[in-house]
């Protein structure tokens, strides 16, 4: 009987983690991750661009070298205990980020991580992938800035852009 009800949960459980990471034939992103609709409702092209969350526009000139060490500071103390730059870990390695997202996303993923992973199916083909939801780790917007500049700092690709993105 106790094996039979174990079944049951565990089939549970999988149809749940189904419904939840639903596929729904959606293009893919940049970074070959799924970008359309959200079971129950759509995001706009805006929110599927820019992530679901305060931060609409981003204005990026040359790395602000002071900005990113305090970012490398937040960095160390809230970000690396699951991101590594080039090595998957608890979560996704994001020493490329910047090249499959923008900077608003970026942003919106540190600032409000759950309604991210709830409403946006990159982010939530992202959890099937690494398993563990990204914590909400209280950045402001100002940590969030640092970080980004942080992670433009450590790229090739993000600290020789200029100009708006």
């Amino acid at each position: 009987m106790r094996v039979k009800r174990q079944w049951k949960l565990s089939g549970l459980a999988l149809l749940v983690g189904v419904w939840a990471c639903g596929g729904d034939g959606s293009a893919a992103g940049r970074d070959g991750v799924a970008v359309g609709g959200v079971a129950g409702g759509e995001l706009t092209a805006e929110q599927l661009e820019l992530g679901v969350g305060p931060v609409r526009r981003v204005t990026l000139g040359e790395v602000e070298t002071e900005l990113a060490e305090r970012g490398q500071g937040v960095f160390s103390l809230k970000c690396a205990a699951c991101h590594k730059l080039d090595e998957r870990y608890v979560g996704p390695p994001l020493g490329d980020v910047l090249e499959r997202r923008t900077p608003e996303f970026v942003m919106n993923m540190m600032l409000n991580p759950a309604e991210m992973v709830e409403k946006h199916p990159a982010m939530r083909d992202l959890l099937a992938q690494y398993m563990t939801p990204m914590p909400n780790q209280g950045l402001t917007e100002a940590d969030a800035r640092a970080v980004l500049e942080y992670l433009r700092s450590v790229t090739q690709g993000g600290a020789t852009e200029t100009g708006e993105r």
